[in-house]
């Protein structure tokens, strides 16, 4: 159990940090951040967790959030809007979110460059909650933040969604799957549309199927032993057609988590369907590697991603307006 005093502790020392990994200033500190939550009352599907929620503290979970009752988004406002947004979900095998490694490191440096970014922090299965429950949380997500859009001073149609790892595979089927049914809702923000204009999915879990059935997402989403169609139902490649947002994928050939294939798959489905698509296969990097260190190839991605958006005219590069 997590008192608020040492979670609040916790965060703000995950930002100093992330502003070490940045090289720069801290733009706000922990408890300065705004959050949204995504749902009025309890949120939708089955299920429940039991206890507060928990921020790892050791080993290869700190500084990674679970036991998520209440799904909400983290707004980090830039000084100087560009207009774009960008959901960003963070991995973990939907047992739990890599804030610290993955999600939080690039909220910020997006943040500098002008990006209004909502760090999404989703219902996880391995909690208690629905396997739906994630894919529910992304879609809304997407909707208030279009709904609300002039609020944060965004295009409505500059909104992406970013992920990494099952973080990926969440914003790969948001992406791919916008129009899916997954919950009935009336209020104000289902009135706008969940896809996202720019997908990019960061050594994302693409196939649940084999010989790529060993990961926790898999076992998560459809368990042990499930059906081809539930294999075929909750894999991305599936739904690649050329009505798929730009997307961008970026891997590591000795990704052992996520192989390469993964990501390879992915992008000649949607090259095959005639969708805009590019990928960055780095030599090496392993699995998780967020911004990844200085001395990486691997490190250069976050302005690779940012002169994507630009050459393809999905996000004009403003910087120095």
């Amino acid at each position: 159990m997590i008192a608020r005093r040492t979670l609040l502790q916790n965060l703000a020392a995950l930002t100093a940090i992330s502003a070490v990994q940045l090289g720069g200033a801290v733009p706000a500190m922990a408890d300065q951040w705004e959050e949204i939550p995504l749902w009025p009352g309890k949120p939708p599907g089955r299920g429940g967790v039991t206890g507060p929620e928990k921020l790892g503290e050791a080993g290869a979970g700190f500084g990674a959030l679970s036991n998520i009752a209440t799904p909400r988004m983290r707004v980090y406002r830039p000084a100087k809007p560009n207009g774009a947004a960008v959901i960003v979900c963070g991995g973990g095998g939907y047992f739990r979110i890599q804030l610290w490694k993955e999600s939080t490191p690039i909220a910020r440096w997006l943040q500098e460059r002008g990006f209004t970014v909502f760090e999404l922090l989703y219902r996880l299965p391995n909690d208690g909650w629905d396997a739906s429950a994630p894919f529910m949380d992304a879609q809304r997500a997407m909707r208030i933040v279009r709904t609300r859009a002039t609020e944060f001073s965004i295009d409505p149609k500059q909104i992406g969604i970013m992920g990494f790892s099952a973080g990926g595979h969440l914003a790969g089927f948001t992406a791919l799957q916008p129009q899916r049914a997954l919950y009935t809702g009336s209020d104000k923000y289902e009135k706008v549309s969940a896809r996202p204009d720019f997908s990019a999915l960061l050594f994302p879990v693409v196939s649940l199927r084999k010989p790529y059935d060993t990961t926790r997402t898999r076992r998560e989403i459809i368990g042990d032993t499930p059906s081809a169609e539930a294999e075929n139902t909750w894999s991305l490649d599936t739904y690649a057609s050329a009505d798929a947002p730009p997307t961008i994928i970026f891997a590591s050939a000795d990704d052992k988590t996520a192989p390469p294939g993964h990501g390879i798959m992915l992008f000649e489905k949607l090259n095959a369907a005639g969708a805009s698509a590019e990928l960055h296969m780095f030599r090496d990097g392993g699995h998780g590697w967020g911004l990844g260190r200085p001395e990486q190839v691997l490190s250069q991605w976050p302005d690779m991603f940012v002169k994507w958006l630009d050459s393809g005219k999905i996000v004009p590069n403003k910087q120095g307006e």
